[in-house]
């Protein structure tokens, strides 16, 4: 007789990690004569930590090994105080915000703080509303949680961004909304008062607002509004993009006042603390700033030359792209093999012809994503520039 399997081993995969592992198999197989992989399937910088981080890694293993040196082991539940306090001068100096360290909480990468967040804010059954397309996981860990996501289908019409309008349709309000400014996959941002008329509507209905922050820093316009001032708002945010640290997993929350003394609870409970080299190399990559500032500009010149560039070979529907590292590409009109339209076909095909690495639209809309895929041009600039040429052949047009 089977045995009785629970909600969370129904959810879908991410497919996203499924191209990581196509990928890695076909690297593995590869003649030396033939085209590298390029990458442009996951939010992962092509560098890592930035330099001064990892020479201070370097320092911290060293003297934990010495006779009486430091010990790397377990830190508080909500992270390291140093680290908590200079993430309060990063939101001071980045959105002009005041917030008290004690509102800080250290989380085993952004995912811990998803977790977190909703275990702490909602009940099985509360309903959550989200723009689609969304960060897979948003509606994975919901519905493995019991809660029900409700979604918001967003086109270029809206900038794939909600509306005070939409959320006013739903009869009754939600428990909560997640925002992502920049969101993930299409790269676009709520502007200034567009976010102000939805926190107060939020407000008005008792809606919590979960901010998604973790491509903050990482904007080539105006700097992304915060939720951070927010009374009842939880932010999320990461060090894995703008800081360049996917693998240390660690990232951080703002958490509202009647909130703290929960949240903590759950961490001591599920993770313990964060890891805590992970928070120490987080601390010193918050000063190398100009290493990556230069990053940025490096992505924000990859944006321009990708958008100007797909169009000549028939990807001319792409997202404004205003911040994070990513494109949203509609292949609906796309002159070529009609079965080039559907973007599982899109993806696995150009991997394996073109040896590029993307993300079928379908991993961040089941309904409409057959139609889009997600380019993220974070990797090496000199493969960037490749990526036109080699699509441009791959769908007769090199």
């Amino acid at each position: 007789m089977a045995l009785k399997q629970g909600r969370g081993s129904r959810i879908p995969s991410f497919l996203a990690m499924d191209v990581v592992a196509a990928a890695e198999t076909l690297a593995a197989t590869l003649p030396p004569e033939a085209p590298g992989l390029i990458r442009m399937e996951v939010g992962q910088p092509g560098r890592g930590a930035p330099r001064d981080a990892v020479a201070a890694a370097h320092r911290l293993l060293d003297a934990s090994t010495a006779a009486g040196g430091p010990s790397l082991g377990y830190t508080q539940a909500f992270g390291l105080p140093a680290l908590r306090h200079r993430i309060v001068r990063h939101l001071a100096d980045l959105h002009g915000v005041e917030v008290s360290a004690e509102r800080i909480c250290i989380t085993t990468g952004a995912s811990g703080g998803f977790v977190l967040a909703f275990l702490a804010a909602f009940d099985p059954g509360d309903r959550i509303a989200l723009a689609s397309p969304y960060y897979p996981p948003y509606v994975n860990i919901l519905t493995a949680l019991g809660m029900e996501p409700v979604v918001l289908p967003c086109g270029p019409e809206t900038d794939f961004q909600p509306t005070v309008a939409m959320l006013a349709a739903l009869d009754p309000p939600p428990d909560g909304l997640i925002l992502a400014s920049p969101c993930n996959p299409a790269g676009t941002m709520l502007g200034a008062d567009a976010f102000a008329d939805i926190a107060v509507w939020c407000a008005r209905h008792g809606v919590r607002v979960i901010s998604d922050e973790i491509y903050h820093g990482l904007h080539y316009g105006p700097t992304p509004v915060t939720a951070s001032a927010m009374e009842e708002a939880i932010t999320i945010n990461s060090f894995s993009k703008y800081w360049r640290m996917t693998g240390w997993r660690v990232g951080w929350m703002v958490l509202p006042d009647d909130l703290l003394r929960a949240v903590e609870r759950l961490a001591q409970n599920l993770f313990i603390s964060p890891p805590h080299l992970a928070q120490c190399v987080a601390l010193a990559a918050m000063d190398c700033t100009d290493e990556l500032e230069a990053d940025r500009l490096a992505y924000r010149a990859t944006r321009d030359d990708l958008r100007a560039r797909l169009p000549a070979i028939g990807l001319d529907r792409l997202s404004s792209a205003e911040g994070g590292f990513y494109l949203y590409a509609d292949l609906a009109a796309l002159d070529a093999d009609p079965a080039l339209r559907d973007s599982r076909v899109f993806c696995r095909r150009l991997l394996e012809e073109a040896h590029v690495a993307a993300t079928p639209g379908i991993d961040f809309d089941p309904v409409r994503g057959h139609d889009f895929v997600r380019f993220s041009y974070c990797g090496p600039t000199a493969l960037m520039r490749e990526v036109p040429g080699r699509i441009g052949r791959f769908l007769g047009r090199g």
